[in-house]
């Protein structure tokens, strides 16, 4: 990762399904729908936003999970049922009076690629289709639901001389 590129992020939109979470949808018996996530992940947004970045959320499905765990880590900004990531990530670039360079998006799958491409840093999760893995500036080590978001944090705080700071808040 570059880190002057690093440096000039202002915000991170993530994708839910396979970013956030590892993917599996679980229904219950009453048609609930369940998620899992990772609170690492969450650690590292609040971490992130801590260091002045903006997180956002771009997602194709619409869940209630979703605005609760947002509303859990202070991210305002959900956008949810919306397959076209790029227009999404455009249209909340052009809101925050933000040029594409300063957005970084981590997604996870082909409805992600656009988004990935388009970002001044396109990130992806280990357990990413091929194609985002090859489009990507950045992979986690991580899959996808299991701490990926939280080393993409750690990763643009490190570069820009922030992660430091960040863990020593906790000493």
């Amino acid at each position: 990762m570059n880190p002057a590129t690093a440096r000039s992020i202002k915000l991170l939109a993530l994708d839910v399904d396979g970013v956030l979470t590892d993917g599996r949808i679980t229904y219950g018996n009453d048609g609930e729908e369940l998620k899992s996530f990772n609170i690492k992940d969450g650690l590292g947004i609040k971490l992130l936003q801590g260091a002045g970045v903006e997180v956002a959320i771009i997602t194709g499905r619409q869940s209630h999970i979703v605005d609760r765990r947002a509303r859990e880590l202070g991210i305002e900004t959900i956008i949810q049922g919306r397959e076209d990531k790029l227009s999404a990530l455009k249209e909340l670039s052009e809101a925050r009076r933000l040029k594409l360079s300063e957005c970084a998006y981590m997604g996870d799958d082909l409805p992600d690629l656009g988004a990935v491409r388009a970002a001044g840093l396109g990130l992806t999760v280990a357990d990413a289709s091929d194609a985002l893995l090859k489009a990507a500036d950045w992979q986690s080590k991580q899959p996808g639901g299991h701490g990926a978001v939280r080393e993409a944090c750690e990763t643009l705080l490190s570069a820009r001389g922030q992660l430091h700071a960040a863990e020593a808040a906790f000493e």
